[in-house]
């Protein structure tokens, strides 16, 4: 291939710390080069000049594989939750999941913890580790039996596979589509109580912590869930805690008129929870962002809210409204973006996420003031987001895959 050159970009690798202006070289689909030398003669150059130049987002346990939207919103990887059809519990299964987003996205799988993710009987975990997964995962739900996941998390440590669980009692959640307060009941809609979380997150912490296993929770949304994640994390658990925008961007109220884009799961909490999370995220609780990337089709959610499936369609968006937090002096744009490269690279062991010398060239160059306003009608796939309208300002200008343009917007 033509080595490529990108110049006059800010340049933040957040696995390092470098944040300035510098040209970056790409050559044979790996990082040649970075620093203030003139690019070789026969380089194709992109001038990057008022932009940011920083690694291509890792978007962790999405649902859903979507080469367009992941590119058109900075992401060059996806970690794969399960929860396909037929559920990844199979050796085979993982293989073929990992190789079908190449070469524009890759697929790094997550095996299912459970045959058919029942949350009875321990699947091939080894297997699938063999075919490709980097973690092990609940999926949609989480697993009833203390007795069970304390056999996953023995079993995942024996691999040094990190366990993602949904955080939720099932017993407490069973039917349920909103959180329990005075807004469900004014709306009359079947509730669980916040605290469904926080019993699903101490009973998953104390197995892990007497297993020594590696613990993610997916989606901490809740003031008590994310008090205990930061207790345990403390005293030296190996836990780590993720979450998507809704959760911190919105609260309960935004399901008014029973807006079923806003179903979620887990559900929109009160604004106390809300503003739980944003704590939570600037004092390194949560290490993650993620896009929580799971889109439904208009049969799917333009249904009574009750009947609705839960989840949005979020890869496009992610980016813009990770920004927020720059905006509002939350963290500084290195910070940020770390909780979408370097942090998800680290905890399941994947080649990207940094602009290390011959590091893989996935990369992004976005212009982070771009205003623009959230249209799901313009979505490359399924629009069903709750932040239809919302005004919002980061956007992706180019999305490099293996030194290979793949997007420009």
């Amino acid at each position: 291939m033509r080595p490529l050159a990108i110049t006059g970009a800010r340049v933040i690798d957040p696995a390092s710390g470098r944040d300035g202006v510098a040209t970056v070289l790409v050559r044979d689909r790996v990082i040649a080069g970075i620093g203030s030398d003139a690019p070789p003669a026969e380089a194709e150059l992109i001038d990057g000049s008022g932009l940011v130049l920083a690694p291509g987002l890792i978007d962790t346990g999405v649902f859903r594989a979507d080469p367009a939207a992941c590119h058109a919103g900075g992401i060059t990887r996806v970690v794969l939750m399960p929860d396909q059809r037929p559920p990844l519990d199979d050796p085979a299964l993982v293989a073929f999941a990992q190789a079908m987003g190449k070469p524009g996205v890759w697929v790094h799988p997550l095996v299912a913890a459970t045959r058919g993710l029942a949350g009875q009987e321990l699947a091939e975990i080894g297997l699938g580790q063999a075919a490709g997964a980097v973690g092990v995962a609940t999926g949609r739900g989480a697993i009833a039996s203390s007795a069970v996941m304390h056999r996953l998390l023995s079993y995942s440590r024996a691999f040094d596979l990190p366990v993602v669980t949904h955080a939720e009692d099932p017993a407490l959640t069973a039917g349920a589509v909103a959180t329990e307060g005075d807004y469900a009941t004014r709306l009359g809609l079947a509730a669980a109580p916040a605290f469904a979380e926080s019993l699903a997150i101490a009973r998953d912490i104390r197995l892990a912590e007497a297993t020594g296993a590696r613990l993610h929770i997916r989606q901490v949304t809740t003031a008590e869930g994310i008090a205990l994640v930061r207790d345990a994390r403390a005293r030296g658990v190996a836990v780590t805690a993720g979450v998507t925008p809704a959760h911190w961007l919105l609260n309960e109220t935004a399901v008014a008129g029973f807006r079923s884009f806003a179903r979620l799961s887990p559900p929109l909490r009160s604004d106390d929870d809300r503003r739980a999370v944003e704590a939570g995220i600037a004092d390194g609780t949560i290490t993650i962002i993620a896009s929580g990337h799971d889109p439904r089709t208009q049969e799917d959610k333009r249904l009574p809210f009750a009947d609705a499936k839960p989840g949005m369609a979020g890869a496009e968006t992610l980016l813009a409204l990770a920004l927020s937090l720059v905006r509002s002096g939350t963290f500084t744009l290195v910070q940020a973006l770390a909780t979408m490269t370097a942090a998800p690279a680290a905890l399941f062991g994947l080649p990207g996420g940094t602009l290390s010398l011959g590091s893989p060239a996935d990369l992004m160059l976005f212009d982070e003031a771009a205003p623009w306003r959230i249209d799901g009608d313009r979505f490359t796939g399924a629009g069903n987001t709750p932040f239809d309208g919302l005004p919002v300002a980061g956007h992706v200008r180019m999305t490099i895959k293996g030194g290979e343009l793949v997007w420009r917007g």
